[in-house]
């Protein structure tokens, strides 16, 4: 017997049956990449519901200004990270006290026909940074720790320094969150 679509037609395959096995493993695929993941806090145990004051850094080297570009980039990891509650009182149960001992530059790529000119420097800022808990002054992080970036010189090397101020302000900040909130000290 002819089929409705005519006596030469082939009969119709489900064409969803690849389709639809390559959307289910790639779901399963997914879900299974961020088993890993967790929402929230990453060491809930040590910072639950503490606040955290964050004093403003001594600076011991030459170098101007760099006390305000840490604490401002300190102040904002925190509270992006949002482990801790920022506290800008003189009441939080963490209290950071730091020292900025050193700010180093070095060259790190020079001029292709001059081996004398410096193109770009990796700039270093080594602080000291510690942590007390108010009540009770437990010190639960006192280390040096170290932010870097890399400076293009261009006309003038004090413009570019203070352009990437920010910048090592910010990876310095980054790694001083990390110590506070993973607790691995």
């Amino acid at each position: 017997m002819p089929s409705r679509n005519g006596p030469n037609s082939r009969p119709r395959r489900n064409s969803r049956g690849p389709l639809f096995r390559f959307w289910a493993t790639a779901l399963a695929l997914g879900l299974c990449g961020c088993a890993g993941y967790r929402l929230g806090p990453t060491n809930p145990e040590l910072t639950n519901g503490k606040t955290i004051q964050v004093n403003f850094f001594e600076n011991k080297t030459l170098e101007p200004r760099l006390a305000e570009a840490v604490n401002h980039a300190l102040r904002k990891r925190l509270q992006q990270d949002a482990s801790y509650k920022l506290n800008t009182g003189h009441d939080g149960d963490i209290q950071i006290n730091g020292t900025i001992l050193k700010y180093e530059r070095q060259g790190v790529s020079f001029q292709p026909n001059d081996i004398l000119t410096v193109r770009d420097y990796q700039v270093t800022l080594t602080v000291k940074v510690t942590a007390t808990e108010r009540v009770g002054g437990k010190v639960v992080l006192d280390r040096e720790v170290t932010g870097r970036t890399t400076v293009r010189v261009g006309a003038d090397l004090p413009s570019a320094e203070r352009q990437a101020l920010p910048l090592l302000a910010g990876d310095l900040a980054r790694n001083v969150a990390t110590l506070l909130v993973d607790g691995s000290w």
